[in-house]
């Protein structure tokens, strides 16, 4: 069984020293993956929201972002709110979501104002990288590097102690 996954965010990266980043980790994490029965990651960016209402951005958002997201899958939003892992951690929950016959891993990143209800309403989970507060970009590029990580510590691979 192969296990899809997906970072979803709002608002799109800009080339650049950051967007090669992201890129790096994602190549990473994709060839490592392959043997592990991951498939992607893959990068879904949706537009951000012009509401003016920080309430009503965040409505029309979380909307955009379930209507781009596959089904069935198991959701998992970045929110400052979430719970804190060490990444060991991370990998086993990844592990075992793929050996239980998950077909469809998502973790979702909100605008600026953070995920709208309705979102994480339907979350799975809920992770966040501290309790700061992150833009989008590092979010991302933090995103990669851990799923390149959490495969890394599943293969067996040292990256995970350096």
């Amino acid at each position: 069984m192969v296990m899809r996954m997906t970072i979803a965010g709002i608002g799109k990266m800009k080339a650049g020293a950051d967007r090669e980043l992201f890129e790096r980790y994602m190549e990473r994490a994709r060839k490592v993956g392959r043997a592990m029965g991951l498939n992607g990651p893959d990068l879904v960016e949706l537009s951000e929201s012009h509401a003016q209402r920080a309430a009503d951005r965040k409505q029309a958002e979380a909307e955009s972002l379930l209507a781009a997201l596959p089904a069935p899958r198991i959701l998992v939003a970045l929110d400052e709110g979430g719970r804190t892992v060490p990444s060991k951690k991370f990998a086993e929950w990844i592990g075992r979501w793929r050996d239980d016959g998950a077909s469809w891993l998502v973790f979702a990143i909100g605008g600026a104002d953070g995920h709208g209800r309705a979102l994480l309403e339907q979350a799975d989970m809920t992770l966040a990288f501290g309790p700061m507060t992150w833009p989008h970009q590092l979010v991302r590029i933090m995103m990669a590097e851990q799923i390149y990580r959490a495969i890394s510590i599943l293969s067996g691979h040292p990256y995970h102690c350096a």
